[in-house]
């Protein structure tokens, strides 16, 4: 954050005069991995091929905004995914993923206030359809691992909206869903962590960075640094 202000400690604004009121919007989106929940769902599916460093160091490059193609870079890692078996993929699920700090908190005030929420991801439906459910959340929209006879086969599924749920997919998606309910991007709120969520960020009325990498929080109206999700909140009255 070029002009940011810390409003509290480890959490930053900048462009907006606090407190906002959390009614005032209609629709909060988020990114999953490291967003929602407290992995790169990739990464640890990768672990198990034992090809982590391999998958973590491009999932890393994209996120920072070093690999520029992020639909080139998610299928090189679900390439290298190639093999590895349902049960793998739900002892991820069972006793790696959890919850990030405040995020039931957060999109129970959302939901009390009245908003949409949107489950928007470059990850994959496996863990999305779990983490939708988890929370209670009412769209969502990721990728879809192919799988022959209880394996991955290291490609990726079609869909009718397109391939790959990359940064454009998820900023037509906010567009869309608001165009839906009748609302303008600037009554949505958008949350994420990586480079891919910017362009999210970027259409939406309020954008929150997530303990984001650098390039993230220098844009995001909301940085949170320290602490859970539920830290929104103290911005959003």
């Amino acid at each position: 954050m070029t002009n940011a202000t810390e409003f509290a400690p480890d959490l930053n604004v900048q462009g907006i005069q606090p407190p906002l009121r959390l009614a005032d919007f209609k629709l909060i989106a988020f990114d999953m991995d490291s967003t929602l929940i407290n992995i790169e769902c990739v990464d640890e599916i990768a672990d198990a091929a034992g090809r982590k460093a391999e998958v973590a160091a491009i999932t890393e490059a994209a996120m920072q905004g070093v690999i520029t193609d992020y639909k080139e870079s998610l299928r090189q890692r679900v390439a290298l995914l190639r093999g590895v078996s349902v049960e793998h993929m739900q002892q991820v699920l069972r006793d790696r993923l959890r919850f990030n700090p405040g995020a039931r908190e957060l999109i129970a005030a959302a939901k009390a206030a009245g908003l949409t929420t949107l489950l928007v991801s470059g990850g994959f439906t496996f863990f999305s359809d779990h983490v939708k459910a988890g929370l209670g959340i009412d769209l969502a929209r990721a990728n879809v691992l192919e799988m022959e006879g209880g394996q991955l086969t290291g490609r990726l599924v079609d869909q009718p909206w397109g391939d790959i749920c990359d940064g454009a997919e998820k900023r037509r998606t906010l567009l869309e869903v608001a165009s839906l309910m009748g609302i303008s991007p600037s009554q949505a709120i958008a949350v994420g962590d990586g480079a891919n969520d910017l362009p999210m960020m970027g259409v939406a009325g309020l954008s929150v960075a997530y303990h984001a990498k650098p390039a993230v929080r220098a844009q995001a109206k909301v940085a949170i640094n320290e602490g859970g999700l539920d830290r929104l909140l103290e911005v959003l009255s």
